[in-house]
């Protein structure tokens, strides 16, 4: 009986597909052993199944001997912890990197929308949506106003009584009968002129 061609593609049957990598890993190391005594060549085999187990085989003492060996003849550095580390950390940064550009993306959509640009496919909701984001940032815009505002009358109010309290003070000393010294050139204009502020 002449044997179908196999398709190369992927078992979809978990039974049929187990009982494949059983019959295949055995002949894949059949003939890795058969290739190392008739050929008494160094051979390795290394194979993961999908659950993780490994299976191996090495014509020579030790797996690690011949994988040494591979890396002294391809001058292929040893893979440090260190690394490893900085490949995952790279990998944490490309996707806070992707997540961040998502979040500008969408800040941006917003702000365009806020701003009454791009608002015509926009649904009854997002509308609804929009227009409370307005009232709340208007609000919010009015509070701080209202507070700028009093912070300022409340700076006039005492650079006022400041004032007030300088201009008493200089025409208590200009108007002093105990006064014995020279004035001051202001003081000496104000009392030549008779200029005097009052609250």
């Amino acid at each position: 009986m002449v044997r179908g061609k196999v398709q190369m593609k992927r078992i979809e049957n978990a039974t049929s597909r187990q009982v494949t990598f059983s019959k295949r890993r055995n002949g894949i190391m059949k003939k890795a052993y058969e290739l190392s005594v008739l050929c008494d060549a160094e051979v390795a085999v290394i194979i993961f199944s999908q659950k993780g187990r490994l299976y191996e085989f090495s014509s020579s003492s030790s797996m690690q001997k011949t994988i040494e060996r591979y890396r002294e003849n391809t001058k292929e550095p040893l893979i440090s912890n260190n690394s490893i580390e900085m490949e995952h950390h790279m990998e944490h940064l490309k996707e806070e990197t992707a997540n961040i550009a998502k979040k500008i993306e969408i800040l941006e959509v917003s702000k365009r929308k806020l701003m009454g640009q791009g608002i015509g496919s926009c649904s009854m909701n997002e509308l609804q949506e929009i227009d409370s984001q307005l009232e709340k940032s208007l609000k919010n815009i009015r509070a701080r106003k209202t507070q700028l505002l009093k912070d300022e009358i409340e700076r006039l109010k005492a650079k006022e009584k400041q004032l007030l309290e300088e201009n008493e003070r200089l025409s208590e000393e200009m108007f002093s009968p105990k006064r014995t010294g020279p004035l001051s050139p202001i003081l000496a204009m104000r009392r030549k002129i008779g200029l005097l502020i009052w609250s």
